[in-house]
Order: structure tokens, then sequence, then C-alpha cells
């Protein structure tokens, strides 16, 4: 299921990325999050059958904090240039990494898992996050 392998030539050090890393790294993440999401419902789908609405009906949000990362520093500021943008509780936060359009929390926490292996892969302290609506 999971297809992302860190490259060995990989700077180890996140201060080092610059803003085209972290937007490299970002877009990465967030392929792994929309083919894990997508893997899921499938699997989903082959194991109960399906529903009338084509996905679980637990609804809620998923999303991916990387905590550590002060906002003045050197890597902040690149984060906030790489697009990222840090939340209430003051980590960069990536809100719905797989893009998925349905309401399904289970089908997006499947995408906001893998989104935080592939930045922890990197380097990073990110967690995967969920809420029911």
């Amino acid at each position: 299921m999971n297809t992302f392998t860190p490259l060995a030539t990989q700077i180890k050090d996140t201060n080092d990325y610059t803003v085209e890393d972290l937007q490299n790294i970002i877009a990465t993440a967030k392929s792994e999050a929309s083919q894990a999401a997508s893997e899921w419902l499938a699997q989903w789908v082959e194991s109960t059958g399906g529903n009338e609405y084509g996905e679980p009906m637990y609804c809620g949000f998923a999303s991916v904090n990387i905590h550590g990362i002060k906002g003045n520093t050197k890597l902040g500021k690149r984060m906030k240039a790489a697009g990222l943008a840090k939340d209430y509780s003051g980590a960069y936060s990536i809100w719905n990494p797989a893009g998925y359009g349905g309401q399904s929390m289970d089908v997006k926490e499947a995408g906001a898992s893998a989104c935080a292996r592939v930045l922890e892969a990197y380097g990073f302290r990110a967690y995967a996050n969920s809420r029911a609506d």
C-alpha cells in the first residue's frame, strides 16, 4: 500500500531545506496521501461491498501538523514561503492532505497518516490529526 521510499541522498537536517525542497516534499507527501486515501477506499468497498454513499458514513476531518518549527527562524520563513501556515496550536498544518472531497473521516485519516509518514522520513516531527464532524 505504501509506495514512498525516501531518497538515500536526502538532506538529514531540516534547516538545510530550501523553499523548493520544501515544496517538493509537500507535493510528495500530498501525492502519497491521495494514493493512500484512494487505496483505503477501494479496499473498504471490496471488503464491505460499499454503500449507497460510496464511502463510510463516519463524517469528519483530518490534517497533518508539523511541530517544533518557530515561525521566525530561517526554516519557519521557508515553510511559509513554501505555502504552509501555522494553525491555532502553533504547528504548521496541512488540512486534508489527500485532497479528498468526500465526508468520510476514515478515508481522510488514511491520507493524513501517509502524509505524516513522508514528512517524518524527511526529518520533520509530523502527526496526523482528525476529528469527527
